[in-house]
């Protein structure tokens, strides 16, 4: 990536993205203007793909939101971490690197069991109109059932609601992961695999909708894989633009219950990357009884919930995670709903540490249980 000498020129007198970046805010030493800066001022970049801190960054969009000029500190950051690979320097891979090995694997001719799930909870066909990219929950489901939480409730319930809508989406057992950490850790040989897997496990199905439920799968396929791939023989939805068009045409209603005050976090990925807020703000809206107050920061200037690509889990993750659930507290709201499996998950570990009441939902499975 090569940034223009006005780029350039207005990053070293700016620092708008250290102020606004959740990393900074915790560890004073790290700042994206400096990064930048030090890949500006010497003549090689060893001494940043040497460097510990190119693992620090989040991904969260913050940075390059706000930029005045334009800098894509993600792609940045991206590209130079696939260097950093190649020269040896690895991320601190958390859970024992259990879902890097898991992606690992899923480039080779593995036969999965993805579906025994989907065949308990609705129908869903081989080959179809709508195909329902899955993901990893399946595999999230097994690694953290000791945080009380099933993954795969998630998958429970869009299948639940697609069904209850008339749709029978295609879930397959060849699908792959989506290849996002692989390719935010800087393993773009592994992205690359696993996106060609992908691409043509969905030609075959004939589908012409891919749905996605997880923000990361979403952008992945929307932003990268054309990138790679060129433009995509299907449609890419994210499963709440999907609802929202939908659930008005078939006449799908929800129980009314006694008042529950609620809150939502925007997840990067689907806030800040791919700028999807006020869809699943509706969803909760078709809900009668569900009220919903918001957090003091929220939509794009939501906070990171402190941990991506299952790596760098550190004190100042854990500080973020802590930081989000006492906004969600302030609130009075009984539940914060999310609609990234990793918000949950993350924000459930940390609950577990805090003295609250306070529920994390995801979206899809708040719906459900609602739905007559």
């Amino acid at each position: 990536m090569k940034l223009t000498q006005k780029q350039i020129e207005y990053c070293m007198e700016c620092g708008v993205c250290t102020g606004s970046c959740p990393v900074s805010s915790e560890i004073s030493s790290f700042s994206p203007r400096q990064i930048i800066r030090r890949t500006t001022m010497e003549e090689t970049d060893e001494n940043l793909i040497q460097s510990r801190e190119i693992w620090s960054c989040l991904g969260c969009g913050s940075c390059s939101q706000r930029c005045p000029v334009g800098i894509d500190f993600n792609e940045f950051i991206s590209l130079h971490r696939q260097q950093a690979r190649k020269a040896g320097n690895l991320p601190q891979e958390s859970h024992h690197s259990i879902l890097q090995l898991v992606a690992d694997l899923q480039t080779r001719n593995v036969k999965q069991q993805r579906t025994a799930w989907a065949s308990k909870a609705g129908s869903f066909r081989d080959s179809g109109e709508y195909f329902y990219f899955v993901g990893c929950l399946p595999y999230f489901d097994v690694t953290f059932r000791y945080l009380n939480l099933s993954s795969l409730d998630t998958g429970r319930s869009v299948l639940n609601l697609l069904n209850s809508m008339g749709v029978e989406p295609v879930i397959s057992n060849d699908e792959r992961c989506c290849g996002h950490d692989a390719l935010w850790s800087g393993n773009k040989e592994v992205f690359l695999k696993l996106a060609r897997w992908n691409l043509e496990v969905i030609k075959s199905s004939g589908a012409k909708t891919v749905l996605f439920s997880c923000p990361e799968g979403y952008i992945t396929f929307k932003n990268q894989y054309p990138k790679y791939f060129g433009k995509l023989p299907f449609e890419v939805l994210h499963m709440t633009e999907f609802l929202v068009r939908q659930l008005p045409e078939v006449n799908l209603s929800f129980n009314s219950s006694p008042e529950t005050t609620v809150t939502y976090h925007d997840p990067c990925r689907l806030g800040r990357l791919a700028g999807i807020y006020e869809a699943p703000r509706r969803l909760l809206e078709f809900i009668p009884g569900t009220r919903l107050i918001e957090m003091e920061r929220n939509r794009d200037n939501a906070l990171c919930c402190g941990t991506s690509a299952w790596m760098e889990c550190t004190n100042c993750s854990r500080a973020m995670q802590t930081t989000r659930l006492l906004e969600a507290m302030q609130t009075g709201a009984q539940t914060l709903v999310t609609t990234c499996p990793k918000c949950q998950i993350h924000f459930q570990c940390a609950r577990n540490n805090m003295e609250t009441n306070l529920k994390i939902a995801d979206l899809y499975t708040y719906l459900k249980e609602k739905m007559v």
